[in-house]
């Protein structure tokens, strides 16, 4: 009963100890992975591409058979004039062709000599010749649905791209004011066991009065630093917490006491050789959400073009039916057109084929200006992803020349401490070494996270982050 015990204790603290340390670190990935899961855009996104899917649904019901009753019967003054019935039933077919099929009754004393009594049945076609033969509004309908099913993926990879670059200058923001912080903290305590060592060295007579009061001006000085990269800090938290979601689409507020896990792994891309421009350009140029976006509308507005095209073409149908006198088609006797069949032909044409040619030239009109926008969106996206690419290699070169400047400060401080150590040197001059020392760091940790998010950028440029 003990080891049971002991045992189900040991899970309770090992989960707690688990829970903590989720709320205590936070890294990148884990925050990317909240982002595309559960932020309100990334959502959005989804909705989207449900509702283009919704879409073809619809423009397929186009095609959907189509049934159709036509139930009439007239009595006056005591005499039966007609009693009328007709059930039929249409199918669209994607080559234009419609197949009608019903039964008829009429019974009465008054009917319509060219009317056939009793039982009959039909099936037949309607054949569009010219207009409408290669393309119709129904064909057109679901073309472009589908094809803005495509669109409607490239718009979600659009969102997630933008959604995922702002939250990811959100997060290293957070990180750089949490290295500014805990670089001010050290500081601060650093100064504070100086001052503790100056003091004790005043009252055994080594150090002046006025050194205690130089140690105090620096403690106080990087104290009030630390309060203002505390303040910057959890500001930062705040802007953090924007793209951080629960799966029930709640925002979740990050715990004060959480801090990046990342924070050890700044020099990790420094490190790393960077990405060739050419297939930076050559993934742009194939998968970019916002050029696949003007692709879809090129392919949607080639089958506008397609259907205004048909404007210029006459009416011309063709309808043909076979009838029986019952109500089974199949026992009509004769071939076609020779006994029980009943066809004709529907022409009509504009004479000027004014509406039909301004539509068309407009059609042509819309291709050419989404060209155009093309043309120059490629540019545009390759102009940025040379100048994201130098700032990129800028930014490393600096942060490696930071850290061989940083580490000359470092050097400069330690042999003054070591001079003042020996009573060669003043506190002013150790002071001056900590605060330019301190500075370099500072800086060295700016151009760090700059270098992590100028990656990002370059990545959100090449359309890449969504995938």
């Amino acid at each position: 009963m003990i080891r049971i015990l002991f045992f189900y204790c040991l899970l309770w603290c090992s989960s707690t100890l688990c829970a903590q340390d989720s709320l205590r670190y936070l890294s990148e990935q884990q925050v990317m992975d909240m982002v595309r899961a559960y932020h309100p855009v990334s959502r959005q996104a989804a909705i989207v591409t449900a509702k283009a899917d919704a879409d073809i649904t619809i423009a397929r019901g186009e095609f959907d058979p189509v049934f159709f009753q036509e139930q009439a019967q007239k009595t006056f003054d005591g005499t039966r004039y007609y009693s009328y019935s007709r059930p039929q039933v249409t199918i669209p077919t994607w080559l234009g062709v419609d197949i009608v099929g019903g039964l008829e009754y009429l019974s009465g004393d008054r009917t319509d000599p060219e009317d056939t009594k009793g039982r009959t049945s039909f099936a037949g076609i309607s054949v569009p010749l010219a207009k409408n033969l290669l393309m119709d509004k129904r064909r057109a309908a679901l073309k472009t649905a589908k094809i803005f099913q495509q669109s409607s993926r490239a718009e979600q990879r659009r969102m997630l791209n933008d959604l995922l670059l702002q939250a990811a200058k959100a997060y290293w923001y957070w990180v750089k004011h949490y290295q500014l912080y805990r670089l001010a903290d050290d500081a601060v305590k650093v100064n504070e066991q100086r001052l503790q060592l100056v003091r004790t060295a005043f009252r055994l007579g080594d150090r002046p009065a006025i050194d205690t009061t130089e140690t105090q001006s620096q403690l106080l000085s990087f104290s009030v630093l630390r309060e203002n990269a505390r303040m910057e800090w959890q500001n930062a938290a705040l802007e953090l917490s924007v793209f951080l979601w629960s799966p029930e689409g709640l925002p979740l507020k990050m715990p004060q006491q959480t801090i990046p896990s990342d924070e050890n792994n700044l020099l990790s891309g420094v490190r790393d050789p960077l990405p060739a421009l050419d297939s930076l350009l050559a993934v742009a140029q194939k998968n970019h959400p916002e050029l696949l976006l003007y692709q879809y509308k090129l392919g949607s507005l080639a089958v506008e073009r397609k259907l205004k095209f048909q404007q210029l073409l006459p009416a011309v149908n063709f309808r043909y039916n076979q009838l029986s006198k019952s109500y089974n088609i199949f026992q009509s006797k004769g071939p076609l057109f020779e006994n029980n069949y009943r066809f004709g032909f529907y022409i009509s044409m504009p004479l000027r084929l004014s509406e039909g040619r301004g539509e068309y030239r407009k059609a042509k009109l819309k291709i050419q200006e989404t060209q155009l926008g093309l043309n120059l969106k490629q540019v545009e996206l390759e102009q940025k992803i040379r100048s994201g690419y130098n700032e990129l290699v800028a930014l490393k070169n600096q942060v490696q020349l930071q850290e061989r400047a940083h580490q000359a400060y470092l050097a400069l401080q330690r042999g003054e401490e070591t001079r003042f150590n020996g009573g060669e040197s003043s506190l002013f001059l150790v002071n001056a070494r900590e605060n330019k020392t301190l500075e370099a760091l500072q800086k060295l940790q700016e151009l760090r996270v700059k270098f992590r998010i100028a990656g990002w950028y370059l990545r959100w440029t090449a359309g890449d982050l969504a995938n």
